[in-house]
């Protein structure tokens, strides 16, 4: 049975950004903290790392009763059997995916315009990332920042969850939250931070104030 993504933080993996620590210690203590929603993103491993390293999260994850989501590699989704997968703009169609997959894996898909969100709606996805809401170097092929006004579109538009995401801070948090989005994803401030379990409990207090949990 497909499972419904919860509201509130979105738990990105990222090797490079992670102070030495690799994935499975990271993943570790974001559990620790109470994540509830995590997504794999590696896009410099070997697809052998990837998958041993998507078969311990896996495990781990479901330990801690969370929604495990393997980004762009539809095959290691399938084969570590994780909750959902997440696609990008220059993946495999929503459509084609879904017919791989079957209808008991949530798909998302990151957006970057209007048209993009409503295509994604109308071909079934599950949920939509909306971003780079700010300036960010968390990919190497960062685009150009869509702003908060994409997010208020969102809300206004898109009937499915949209999860904010891209330069996303501290500073900047409260200008995400009133444009309503399901969920919020910050990676360089939970990574690069000295006490990663410190630093989502932190967020998460945030969201319960903004009643996000």
């Amino acid at each position: 049975m497909k499972k419904i993504l919860p509201k509130g933080f979105y738990a990105i993996t990222d090797e490079k950004l992670s102070n030495g620590k690799d994935n499975i210690t990271v993943v570790k203590e974001m559990l620790d903290s109470g994540v509830k929603v995590l997504q794999y993103r590696d896009k410099y491993k070997q697809k052998i790392e990837k998958v041993k390293q998507c078969e311990v999260i896996r495990k781990l994850t479901e330990q801690y009763n969370c929604l495990f989501i393997v980004n762009d590699d539809i095959d290691i989704a399938l084969a570590v059997k994780s909750d959902g997968l997440h696609l990008g703009q220059t993946d495999l169609p929503i459509i084609k995916a879904r017919e791989i997959v079957g209808n008991d894996i949530v798909i998302g898909i990151s957006t970057h315009q209007p048209k993009q969100a409503l295509l994604a709606q109308q071909e079934g996805a599950d949920y939509i990332g909306a971003g780079p809401i700010y300036q960010t170097f968390t990919k190497d092929d960062a685009m150009h920042p869509v702003g908060i006004e994409y997010l208020k579109f969102c809300k206004d538009n898109i009937k499915i969850p949209t999860v904010a995401i891209g330069g996303i801070k501290f500073t900047n948090i409260e200008q995400v939250f009133k444009c309503g989005p399901n969920n919020v994803c910050m990676i360089s401030e939970i990574l690069m931070s000295n006490d990663i379990k410190s630093t989502i409990r932190t967020v998460k207090e945030i969201l319960n104030d903004k009643n996000y949990n």
